[in-house]
């Protein structure tokens, strides 16, 4: 088999878009299996740098087809203006394929989202991108959800929009805010309808038959594992599950195909919005990494909230995604700080505990145990092999994966392909 599944181990913009680039070289598809646009991928080649928050990252690579499966929430209009952006960039053919059974993103699910948000108290709000996603996801579990097979039929398309907008224009005129017009909805959508009907199929079937072939298929998982939406922090968390576990359902494969699985993690850790975050500092060194790894949210641009390395969390995520491999990534980073902490345990109302507890009362009260090594100051971002490395990076990388259990596939020394180092071919 030759499936590998990519997936974010903290509370996401760990680095997946840069190696799922890196791998698509050899995949022949490249599946995004959850998620919407409120996730965001920068990929950087040859002096260009592209934001990426629908496509797979393996629209650079002419051969591999990039499939928009299931269990993802597709704004249409956000998909058009994406493959338009990729065409000014120099990318003119799209070996694109969208699933007939995603459910689709529309204006009235991102004033929902604004709305539901805009209702919390300050210390409830989780922090949304305000992009549509949850209230799309609610849709879809409420069965009143508009797929992509709607979508592209015109007639049903209408006739379904007008059923949802005669639901949730009560509730905005219940709550002071503007009705979304039918006509001025469907005659925009439309449009993107037409756009994007070519790419429209059955991806399950088309995956089933690759993995059945013996393809490549590289499985691109959005946002992190903390922000699953039963197994991470909630309710501080995303409307899907970004685990390996949920590749199957949310891509119409069978689990028996499910390979390897690559996990992604900062050589630090950083969050946005809000929710606890055990490792959380704020400092000078926080602003050198902050500044340094230019940790702002390529969906966002808020700033990202800076903490150590926790490997309680590592665990966490290993355990939930079935983790194989390890990529530690923006290694050069940290460079010249004299001092880096590894958080190895928490401390909750005096006792040292080795998980995530699930009350956020408890989890709140974590305190962080740390153990510290010693940094490393020599230019490590021309690194080829892990034997280059300052020692006390080597030392650094090594104490990761022993406290974390999983072994070292890959390390990031820049945001360039080229900078990126494999110790395992993941596809073999």
């Amino acid at each position: 088999m030759n499936s590998v599944v990519v997936v974010g181990t903290q509370w996401g913009d760990e680095g997946k878009g840069k190696i799922t680039d890196f791998l698509a070289k050899e995949a022949d598809a490249v599946v995004r299996f959850q998620g919407g646009n409120n996730a965001g991928h920068t990929i950087v080649f040859d002096n260009k740098k592209f934001a990426l928050h629908l496509i797979p990252s393996g629209i650079f690579r002419k051969d591999t087809v990039n499939v928009l499966a299931n269990g993802m929430v597709i704004n249409p209009k956000a998909l058009v203006e994406e493959l338009k952006m990729l065409e000014d960039g120099g990318v003119k053919e799209f070996n694109l394929a969208i699933s007939d059974r995603a459910h689709i993103v529309l204006p009235h699910h991102i004033q929902l989202d604004g709305l539901f948000e805009d209702l919390k108290e300050d210390s409830k709000k989780v922090g949304t991108t305000n992009k549509g996603i949850g209230p799309a996801y609610n849709d879809k579990s409420s069965r009143i959800g508009i797929r992509v097979c709607d979508f592209i039929d015109l007639e049903v398309f209408k006739d379904k929009l007008q059923d949802n907008l005669n639901y949730y224009n009560k509730l905005f005129t219940l709550f002071g805010k503007p009705i979304i017009e039918l006509k001025e909805v469907y005659n925009e959508y439309k449009e993107y309808s037409k756009q994007i009907q070519k790419y429209v199929k059955d991806t399950g079937l088309l995956l089933n038959k690759m993995l059945e072939d013996n393809k490549k298929v590289l499985f691109e998982g959005a946002q992190g594992a903390l922000l699953c939406l039963d197994h991470g922090t909630y309710p501080f968390v995303t409307s899907s599950s970004p685990t390996a576990a949920s590749v199957p359902l949310n891509t119409g494969i069978s689990p028996k195909y499910i390979n390897k699985i690559l996990g992604v993690t900062k050589a630090y850790s950083t969050r946005v919005g809000s929710g606890h975050f055990v490792t959380e500092f704020e400092d000078d060194v926080a602003k050198v990494i902050r500044d340094v790894g230019h940790e702002y949210g390529t969906t966002t641009g808020r700033p990202r909230r800076i903490g150590w390395i926790d490997t309680v969390v590592l665990r966490h995520t290993r355990r939930i995604s079935g983790i194989t491999g390890l990529s530690v990534m923006l290694l050069d980073v940290l460079t010249g700080i004299e001092t880096l902490k590894i958080c190895v345990a928490y401390k909750l109302d005096g006792e040292i505990i080795d998980y995530i507890p699930a009350n956020m009362n408890d989890f709140i009260r974590c305190e962080p145990m740390y153990i510290e090594v010693e940094g490393w100051k020599e230019d490590i971002t021309k690194t080829t092999c892990f034997s280059d490395l300052p020692l006390n990076a080597q030392l650094y990388l090594n104490k990761i994966c022993e406290l974390s259990n999983i072994e070292l596939s890959m390390f990031s020394v820049g945001p360039d392909r080229k900078q990126t180092v494999v110790m395992k071919d993941m596809f073999k």
